[in-house]
């Protein structure tokens, strides 16, 4: 007699604690003697859409490792942002190599207005209302980490006024 199939169908799936954004896949090659070796660089944002975020460059030989490896690092570097009524406390201009990043505050029913590399950032922090602009280069990894490191820069209120006393 044949035995039964098993079906993962009614298996219950893990959620996955954060969601994850692939924002570049990159071929890139490196000359040797015996020719060129050709690797793969992804650069992935993780968040949980709750005030959490981490950004991950990583090169491996195919793209799901670069991919694994990507998102492991960026489970490393996450940051917490500060967030006041789904938007940021405060403007920002940061700096980043030749990209700078500017951020704005944005009154409830505004949305995201940010372009590519910043709004994959800007949605996996969490952030619902935000006014964004991209200046100097349009290089992706520049911009996402401009935008990462400008949010993990912000401070509350609370922390201003403690600082001036």
């Amino acid at each position: 007699m044949a035995r039964p199939r098993r079906s993962n169908r009614g298996a219950e799936f893990a959620k996955r604690e954060f969601e994850q954004k692939i924002v570049e896949i990159k071929r890139v090659t490196r000359v040797v003697a015996g020719g060129k070796r050709m690797r793969f660089r992804a650069l992935v944002v993780i968040g949980d859409k709750k005030g959490r975020v981490g950004v991950g460059l990583r090169k491996g030989t195919d793209v799901s490792e670069a991919v694994n490896k990507a998102v492991t690092a960026a489970k490393k570097t996450m940051r917490l942002v500060k967030l006041v009524n789904d938007t940021i406390p405060h403007e920002t201009k940061f700096k980043f190599k030749s990209s700078v990043v500017f951020l704005k505050p944005a009154q409830p029913g505004t949305g995201v207005i940010a372009g590519g590399a910043i709004r994959s950032v800007l949605d996996l922090a969490g952030v619902k209302n935000v006014l964004s602009k991209m200046l100097g280069s349009s290089n992706k990894v520049n911009n996402v980490m401009a935008t990462y490191l400008a949010l993990s820069k912000m401070r509350s209120k609370e922390e201003v006024l403690e600082s001036k006393k």
